[in-house]
């Protein structure tokens, strides 16, 4: 029997979402990505009213819908996040913005509305509050980032500044 060929103990989606990351760590990514992915999720989340996100197929996903800071407005933005414990009470959001050098507008409207915030997960309206991690909290929750998506790694390392982590609880 050949055993040459005995790197398939990695499954195929395990090489796929290697692959992703592989690709979504690169500068041109993040140049062609911002304009893609969100418009791409916004149209199948509608589509599907509200059951389906694509970039969920990687990694989990919700749609976060905040006034704006200047505006007021609903803004709603379909965003990879982080699920937190067993129970659907917490999930952290990561402002890596594609590893572009500004913040995302996402994150300055969760600071200036942080008790406003409605979330769509899996197809429910929840409402939650913002929280902006610091200090050792921050760290801890990084690391796990880091582990849960190594691309964050990547982009960090691209700037300046320090991507933004919020915690979403539920109101």
């Amino acid at each position: 029997m050949d055993h040459s060929h005995s790197r398939a103990a990695a499954p195929a989606t395990a090489r796929g979402v290697r692959l992703v990351q592989k690709v979504s760590s690169t500068r041109a990514f993040g140049r062609i990505a911002p304009h893609v992915v969100p418009a791409l999720d916004r149209a199948v989340h509608r589509l599907t009213r509200g059951k389906v996100l694509l970039s969920a197929r990687m990694l989990p996903g919700l749609v976060l819908t905040v006034p704006g800071a200047r505006t007021g407005r609903p803004r709603t933005t379909p965003l990879a996040c982080m699920p937190e414990g067993e129970v659907e009470g917490s999930w952290i959001l990561v402002g890596s913005n594609f590893g572009r050098t500004g913040h995302p507008a996402w994150t300055a409207n969760l600071l200036a509305r942080p008790d406003e915030a409605v979330i769509n997960w899996r197809g429910r309206d929840i409402p939650v509050r913002a929280s902006l991690l610091e200090g050792e909290d921050r760290d801890r929750v990084w690391a796990a980032a880091l582990a849960f998506w190594p691309p964050y790694a990547a982009y960090q390392r691209r700037l300046e500044r320090q991507i933004r982590l919020f915690r979403l609880e539920r109101r």
